[in-house]
């Protein structure tokens, strides 16, 4: 859709005529803003890191120059998304200048064009801003929440990082330390492509301040040195002025008075410096030019406007038709508040007893969601943790050369064991859903390579019961797509699976249309269909239920938990998308359902979902097990053996500290539930004195836990136990092998 600047002139013209005249007494004193400069104007792209890197110094008047280019550029190629992205960093930038006025200002500006388009990243970014603002109205709920939102919008890494910082002092402020600082020492370890620096100078400062508040000054005085380390290499001005007050404060609470000294000497440079005096005066001189220059660009347009009206009417007909106009808009107003107020008024009342009821309600089901919560979390740790020494246990003994009596009953077993291990998947998979813990990505996959994969993973199903697996692909479809690949993988895995199940001695066949197309949109058909047993009009209502499979004979005869369509249902809820059916019995059935994703030009970042298959040699590492069950350690060491690779035992997070600091090993298995020091909490601790060896969470995963939190604290993968072998091996040598060759590209 291409938009029409012109849609929201009226509105502008009123706000701009005002501010307008409250700036005009300004140009008296600098008539040399009013002379436009011939620049040259970049990609908004190049102007916005320029502007980043100028703001991060403290250059607050190049960096608005830098936007304000950015800003000419973006209309200049009529680019709604740049346009909005200049309006949010200019009200960054008069955050950090700490007028609030200017910033709701150009908050205000995105907002009015983010009604006429659809932008995730800039929608979160609003969220974002608005968050910093309540956060410095002392609103601190209600800025965590608005961030939340936010982060579920947008999954940019760099956007990710700032909005950890943000989180951090806001836990600060409510004195939820452990919170704090799991925040900043997430960030001090960042890999962040534009500001990692910065971002890690921050991270020292938060840190710095949480040591001093809770009494460990040295800690206080360590964080506070690096921070001010980083600060005067990259020359980050007011972070290398907070760095010295923070140490002058710290070292006269330690009675360090020489040294105290010395730190207020270098705050009374800074301040006192005719540099800093100077760079003040220029850059309240540069924001006040560029919001004096963006009014008069308005006044331009407006009055370019009137010009053309001119042409085909006279002066007294614009006159009137802009009273009337105004007129009429000031008069809906004031209907509209009066109106507005009365409905207020009496309904006040009434939302008061409701909301009284609504929140007896919300707390009973919130009680009631929890405990249910909970009880699936621990049962599904629990049954984890001897599911792993079951099936760890009859896969060694697989390979030592059983007798063939012996095999037959250790096959049964590992069978009796991934069933039971998928049966516990499918509950947590509908309860994750349920309690809002599951929520679709947004990455560039490839689609075709995602249902291919699908399909090759179920052949040797497909094979048992003489049953082919057709795929009929629409090459129309762009290569490269943005949507969840896990979440569609897992939606035509169970369709798939189910389908074969019911199916033999026929085929499955897998269709993917494009139905149509609107720039980057897209809308695709999907079906999965067969020509098994088909499914009678009576079971057809009740399918999509929970452990329905249709009749207990069904169930005798094929197996299954009856689950897989019900995933499949809730799955595709999270895309706003429905599964529908069709079905006769004794002919087969057909499963099918639209979905809305985006397209990404394949010239800008071709990167395609594709698992690669590699082997690796693992002969010879070393590696650090941190676990606190007996059994799963000498599972987990036999297992390892059998490669040739040796290793150590950690029975909790601090003897996996101390070990990690007195040995040097290719990679570490870190448990997450152990009492005492958590594996997260000892993964964080680790990353202060290694950042480089490899740290793979191998842990039986529970309901509330957050893939997300293991990597915040310094985790490179995960393996979930029970795990298959080969997965196991595989993600052992991605982590030590591939990571060193991409260190060594690197440097």
């Amino acid at each position: 859709m291409k938009f029409d600047f012109r849609h929201i002139a009226a509105y502008r013209l009123l706000l701009v005529v005002v501010v307008f005249l409250t700036l005009q007494r300004n140009t008296a004193q600098d008539a040399a803003f009013q002379v436009q400069d011939t620049v040259e104007l970049l990609d908004p792209k190049t102007h916005f890191e320029r502007a980043r890197l100028l703001s991060n110094q403290n250059h607050t008047d190049l960096a608005l120059e830098e936007l304000e280019k950015a800003s000419k550029a973006a209309e200049a190629n009529e680019d709604v998304k740049a346009l909005i992205d200049s309006y949010q960093e200019h009200a960054l930038v008069y955050l950090k200048l700490n007028k609030e006025e200017t910033t709701y200002f150009f908050w205000d500006r995105a907002k009015a064009l983010l009604k006429e388009i659809e932008y995730p990243y800039g929608d979160a970014m609003q969220k974002y801003i608005e968050a910093i603002l309540l956060f410095r109205d002392g609103k601190n709920f209600q800025a965590i929440f608005l961030l939340n939102e936010a982060k579920q919008l947008n999954n940019d890494r760099n956007f990710f990082n700032n909005v950890l910082l943000v989180e951090g002092n806001i836990y600060m402020n409510l004195e939820k330390y452990e919170s704090a600082a799991k925040n900043f020492n997430s960030l001090i370890v960042n890999t962040d492509v534009y500001e990692s620096d910065y971002l890690a100078t921050k991270a020292y400062l938060g840190l710095a301040r949480l040591n001093m508040e809770t009494g460990k000054l040295e800690e206080s005085t360590n964080n506070a040195q690096n921070a001010l380390k980083l600060a005067e290499k990259n020359a980050f001005s007011k972070e290398i002025w907070e760095a010295n007050e923070m140490l002058t404060k710290v070292y006269e609470e330690l009675g360090q008075y020489d040294n105290s000294l010395a730190h207020n000497k270098n705050l009374l440079h800074i301040r006192d410096s005719l540099f800093n005096i100077a760079k003040m005066k220029t850059e309240t001189k540069t924001a006040e030019k560029i919001q004096f220059d963006f009014m008069s660009d308005e006044i331009r347009r407006q009055e370019q406007k009137i010009e053309e009206l001119n042409e085909s009417k006279n002066q007294s007909d614009i006159a009137a038709i802009l009273t009337s106009a105004l007129l009429i808009i000031i008069t809906l107003l004031a209907v509209s508040l009066f109106r507005n107020n009365q409905i207020k008024l009496k309904t006040n009342d009434l939302l008061q007893t409701k909301n009284n009821e609504l929140k007896a309600a919300r707390d009973a089901a919130v009680t009631a969601m929890e405990a249910k919560t909970n009880f699936l979390s621990t049962v599904s740790h629990e049954l984890r943790t001897p599911l792993y020494a079951v099936t760890g246990l009859t896969h060694l003994l697989l390979e030592e050369n059983p007798s063939e009596n012996q095999k037959e009953h250790l096959k049964a077993l590992k069978f009796s064991g991934d069933y039971l291990l998928n049966f516990i998947n499918d509950i947590l998979q509908i309860n994750k859903i349920d309690a809002d813990k599951l929520e679709p990505m947004n990455v560039e996959f490839n689609l075709k390579k995602v249902l291919q994969e699908v399909i090759d993973s179920l052949q040797q199903s497909a094979q048992a019961n003489n049953t082919e697996i057709i795929l009929d692909y629409d090459e129309d479809i762009p290569a490269n797509l943005m949507s969840d690949p896990m979440k569609l993988s897992q939606i035509f895995m169970n369709l798939v699976g189910n389908a074969l199940k019911f199916t033999k001695n026929g085929t499955v066949t897998v269709i993917a249309k494009l139905l149509e197309q609107k720039e980057d949109n897209l809308r695709l058909f999907f079906e999965v269909k067969d020509n098994g047993i088909g499914i009678s009009k009576d079971q057809q209502e009740n399918i999509f239920e929970g452990f329905e499979q249709g009749s207990i004979q069904i169930n005798r005869e094929y197996g299954g938990t009856g689950l897989g369509l019900t995933i499949v249902k809730s799955l595709l809820g999270l895309f706003n998308s429905k599964i529908q059916l069709e079905s006769e019995l004794g002919k087969g059935s057909s499963f099918f359902f639209e979905l809305d994703v985006k397209a990404k030009d394949a010239l800008v970042d071709d990167v395609s979902f594709e698992i690669s298959e590699k082997d690796f040699d693992l002969k010879g590492l070393h590696i650090l097990i941190v676990e606190d069950n007996k059994i799963n350690q000498v599972i987990t060491k036999k297992m390892l053996t059998k490669k040739e690779i040796t290793s150590d035992i950690a029975n909790n997070g601090g003897e996996a500290i101390d070990k990690a600091r007195e040995n040097k090993y290719d990679a570490i298995l870190m448990d997450i539930h152990m009492p005492g020091i958590g594996g997260e909490e000892a993964t964080i601790e680790i990353r202060k004195f290694d950042k480089v060896t490899p740290i793979v969470a191998l842990t039986a995963i529970s309901l509330d836990d957050s893939l997300e939190s293991f990597y915040a604290a310094g985790c490179n993968d995960v393996i979930t136990k029970p795990f298959k072998p080969e997965v196991f091996y595989k993600k052992i040598g991605e982590n030590i092998f591939d990571n060193k060759n991409l260190k060594s590209s690197v440097t």
